[in-house]
């Protein structure tokens, strides 16, 4: 994605996380970056990080997926608040 990354809610990242620790199977639905079609991949969450000023997840399939092109996982759509409340 070429555009200014928008955070995800805290909450969600939080969701996120748990389903990383769990190393649970999800499904997760996005926004491919390069053609802007969505896109459905299964895979269990090995790595949530940070570079350049963006947040990504990483499958253990080898696929990274930049947080702001996420649509849902486990067909638990994001938020409509975009960021944390600190």
């Amino acid at each position: 994605m070429s555009t200014s990354y928008i955070p995800i809610s805290c909450s969600y990242y939080d969701r996120l996380e748990a389903w990383a620790v769990r190393r649970e199977i999800v499904t997760i639905n996005y926004t491919n970056s390069e053609d802007g079609e969505p896109q459905s991949i299964q895979g269990v969450i090995v790595d949530l990080y940070s570079k350049e000023k963006a947040e990504y997840l990483r499958l253990n399939t080898g696929e990274t997926i930049r947080l702001d092109a996420l649509q849902s996982v486990n067909n638990i759509p994001l938020p409509s608040e975009s960021s944390c409340n600190l």
